[in-house]
């Protein structure tokens, strides 16, 4: 190993998936809250501040889920990664891969991590070093030992990162000598590599550049058509309201009943394998909802089982004479491709082509957007969920199931159902026509 030097200034990038301890660890590294540890990392953030003598700048870039492979993590969250390393010009000295040693590191993970590290190209593993947190829970046990227990995947990563790796206890944050171990092997590396740092492709930063840009000016578009829409006709008030939502699995559907109606009528934990009705009174309205069973994410309609199929098309009969609204759940934290396109364009249409015209996109787990516009997200995502919006007439909403309090979320579904009942010349769906 080649002598450390001692550089005046450190670019630092946090990889990793979500609640690794990012945040946590970039405060820790700054001596001071710079980052937020409690609300959601949709887009980078760089903090900046003088560590022992040195001009530090620590980029955070948004994290996946550790059991999502490549293809099911949103765009929005790759474009991120791509593009932090470029918040750090010339290019960061070091990409610190932030793990939690309280999550077992499998070949699934590896896998994972492996494609999402190497958005960045293969010259990334040269640059990094594999941050450990919750170091607090290792208790007396030794980092060494913790790596050879885990077995092959965990040793893969290691030998990896060229055998750098270091631990952080963020529960310890006035213990300095933790962030000048990590300084010191930060320096180590950056001599191993001859002085250099993470060197980035211009090119695809410029790309990746120029797609947000376009997505930008989109998004103002699509937030004007938003806004001036309501202008256009005034929408009247319904006594009564009748919901059915319809979308894949695990999309968040009995959570969005619930948070609909205000209190806990559909379970959220047993599959739904029947259609489930449930009624209550919200502002003012008799609102029944309609839970129907979903269907697997990507699967075509022709593996979707009979009985699932059946139940899709009996649930627009639960509430007579017809809904108002069919609320097609799709998340937010997810990838939406041609494979999700055609899957859900093959289940609505069971119901058959009209459903598109009583139809509002309701994206779910809306806290994971943080505080990312539903615009850009739609615009970053690229051109299927785009087709899919405009297919529902640009109609969509989101709901933070999280925050069942805020009931202005709900109000506002209210108010966009009843829009588009307005459009539809006061008519609910009618099926068998």
């Amino acid at each position: 190993m080649g002598d450390s030097l001692h550089l005046s200034e450190l670019r630092i990038v946090l990889l990793g998936y979500r609640s690794a301890g990012k945040s946590s660890s970039g405060n820790t590294i700054l001596g001071r809250k710079e980052f937020d540890t409690v609300g959601i990392t949709a887009q980078c953030v760089k903090r900046q501040r003088k560590v022992a003598g040195r001009q530090v700048t620590v980029v955070e870039a948004p994290g996946w889920w550790i059991n999502f492979q490549l293809e099911q993590t949103r765009k929005l969250t790759k474009d991120e990664i791509e593009l932090s390393v470029s918040l750090c010009p010339p290019g960061p000295h070091a990409l610190l891969l932030v793990l939690c040693v309280e999550s077992s590191f499998i070949e699934t993970s590896k896998i994972s991590l492996q494609k999402h590290l190497e958005l960045l190209s293969e010259r990334v593993w040269s640059h990094t070093i594999v941050l450990f947190t919750h170091g607090d829970w290792l208790g007396d046990i030794p980092i060494e030992q913790y790596i050879e227990s885990e077995g092959e995947s965990l040793q893969w990563l290691v030998e990896n990162c060229g055998n750098r790796y270091h631990v952080l206890n963020n529960q310890k944050r006035e213990d300095h000598m933790q962030v000048t171990q990590l300084m010191e092997k930060i320096e180590e590396m950056v001599a191993g590599n001859r002085g250099c740092h993470y060197e980035m492709d211009r090119q695809r930063i410029e790309i990746l550049e120029e797609k947000r840009r376009r997505d930008e000016k989109r998004v103002k578009d699509r937030k004007m058509t938003v806004f001036i829409r309501p202008l256009m006709g005034k929408s009247h008030h319904l006594s009564e309201l009748r919901i059915v939502l319809l979308g894949y699995r695990k999309a968040g559907k009995s959570s969005s009943g619930n948070t609909i109606l205000g209190r806990e009528e559909f379970d959220t934990v047993g599959r739904t394998a029947q259609c489930v009705k449930r009624q209550g009174q919200v502002a003012g309205r008799q609102v029944t909802v309609v839970e129907a069973p979903g269907w697997w994410r990507t699967d075509h309609l022709e593996k979707t089982p009979e009985p699932t199929k059946n139940e899709i098309e009996l649930s627009v009969s639960l509430c007579v004479p017809g809904p108002h609204a069919l609320l097609l759940v799709i998340r937010v934290d997810t990838s939406f491709t041609e494979i999700e396109e055609r899957s859900v364009q093959e289940h609505l249409e069971l119901l058959s082509e009209r459903v598109w015209s009583h139809t509002i996109v309701l994206f779910t787990y809306g806290d994971l957007l943080g505080d990312t516009p539903i615009e850009q997200y739609i615009e970053s995502e690229g051109e299927s969920l785009q087709w899919l919006v405009k297919k529902c007439g640009n109609r969509y909403l989101v709901l933070n199931n999280q925050k069942r309090e805020d009931h202005m979320q709900v109000t506002q579904l209210m108010e966009k159902i009843e829009e588009m009942v307005e459009g539809n010349r006061g008519h609910h769906y009618v099926s068998g026509e």
